[in-house]
């Protein structure tokens, strides 16, 4: 059996109710969070899509970039992820969160060469909590009948849905590549921080 191709999903469908500001649009160094994470996954995956919701197909921000907007009913990751399976239902995603600055090259090259595609997802393990973190995470084709199950069910967070189905956990080598930006103050902290760095 071959393996299905994967292409990449950009998480940028959110309200970013928390930052009080569209996440997808904050700046590190002259780029956008959307455009960092977009041309991070460009150079591991043939193919990358922006997931939005049908009201932002037209945002500035969102709108140079090929999109996938959301087909199913519903709000949250879990629904951008079952949108792109929908999609393109021969592929496994490469599902990116848009509000990870640290995320890097070496993340997703481990995350690549570590997948196991018998499973429904390969995910990291979180440094924090060592839970499963959906949003830097491969999902395989045939997780797209399971979560339409899940969420028909009453479910609708990822995360829960990789704990249920026992999804293949790495250990990040990069503790810190998977902290995300949710508040101003985080903003501000991840900055200063990647100010240091560069």
């Amino acid at each position: 059996m071959s393996l299905a191709p994967v292409y990449g999903l950009v998480l940028a469908g959110g309200v970013s109710s928390r930052m009080r500001r569209d996440k997808a649009a904050l700046q590190y160094g002259g780029k956008t969070q959307l455009d960092r994470a977009f041309e991070l996954a460009s150079r591991h995956v043939a193919r990358v899509f922006v997931s939005v919701r049908a009201s932002q197909t037209d945002d500035p921000t969102r709108a140079q970039r090929p999109m996938i907007v959301d087909s199913v009913a519903g709000d949250g990751p879990t629904v951008g992820i079952r949108s792109a399976l929908a999609a393109y239902p021969e592929a496994a995603w490469l599902v990116l969160a848009c509000d990870l600055p640290f995320l890097s090259d070496a993340a997703l090259s481990q995350l690549l060469r570590e997948r196991d595609a018998a499973r429904l997802a390969t995910a990291y393990r979180s440094a924090h909590d060592g839970l499963p973190e959906p949003l830097c995470a491969i999902w395989e084709p045939a997780a797209a009948t399971a979560l339409a199950a899940y969420q028909a069910g009453g479910g609708h967070c990822p995360r829960k849905f990789l704990i249920r189905h026992a999804a293949h956990l790495l250990e990040p080598l990069d503790r810190r590549a998977l902290d995300n930006v949710n508040t101003p103050e985080e903003y501000a902290r991840a900055l200063a921080a990647l100010d240091t760095v560069s």
